[in-house]
């Protein structure tokens, strides 16, 4: 009868040993397959470049779409910005279109329709004034080109600059901030009219008949 040996700690060691040998060789090729190219070859500089152009790439795309989010979100809060501006003083305009709805449909006389748009142009300028708007005082001002505009100018004797004489369109400021230029006709200053007896412009007295005679008087 033949006993075997019994395996004690000391045969399962080398075993245990192996296998450890073996699992490390396998996960170090995988790590080497993973890092070679297709051809077994390590990756080159090309590669390397191609891939970094990629991710670039990809950054800058996303880069470029966030951008443009950014700008539709800004143009949607500048619309909404501008709207809640403009909301307040166009309900204010509404009650001057109520006023003059019914001053339009209302059968009163001339002189009691008169009074009624009166009264309208009366709370359109409270309504002006509430916004910092205030007319553009023209008439009788000197010409000033940073709030007048003439359209029409004649010649003068009663003023010795430019003058405004009939206001066509009035001007409006809002704030010292020129909204519309006023409309106006303008007198000139007159020029200077030649002392009697002066001769034309552009004729010497030296060549007159005066001239022609002292030099006759000389010769002889």
């Amino acid at each position: 009868m033949t006993v075997e040996p019994k395996e004690g700690p000391e045969s399962q060691v080398p075993a245990q040993e192996s296998s450890e040998a073996e699992a490390g060789a396998s996960a170090e090729g995988e790590v080497l397959e993973t890092v070679a190219g297709e051809d077994g070859s390590p990756p080159s500089a090309l590669d390397q470049l191609q891939e970094e152009l990629s991710a670039t790439r990809d950054r800058l795309l996303r880069a470029l779409a966030d951008l443009d989010n950014q700008r539709k979100r800004m143009d949607r809060e500048r619309q909404q910005l501008r709207a809640s501006y403009l909301s307040a003083p166009l309900r204010e305009f509404l009650e001057v279109v109520d006023n003059l709805d019914r001053a339009l449909g209302s059968e009163a006389a001339a002189d009691d329709f008169r009074a009624g748009v009166e009264m309208i142009r009366r709370q359109m300028g409270d309504l002006l004034r509430r916004f910092d708007v205030e007319p553009v005082e023209s008439l009788n001002a000197v010409f000033d080109p940073n709030l007048h505009e003439a359209v029409a100018r004649e010649e003068s004797a009663e003023v010795d600059q430019p003058t405004v004489v009939q206001e066509l369109q009035r001007g409006y400021t809002m704030r010292s901030t020129l909204l519309r230029a006023a409309m106006v006709r303008v007198a000139m200053p007159a020029a200077p009219a030649a002392p009697e007896g002066a001769p034309p412009d552009g004729i010497d007295a030296s060549d007159g008949p005066a001239a022609e005679s002292d030099a006759a008087s000389g010769g002889a």
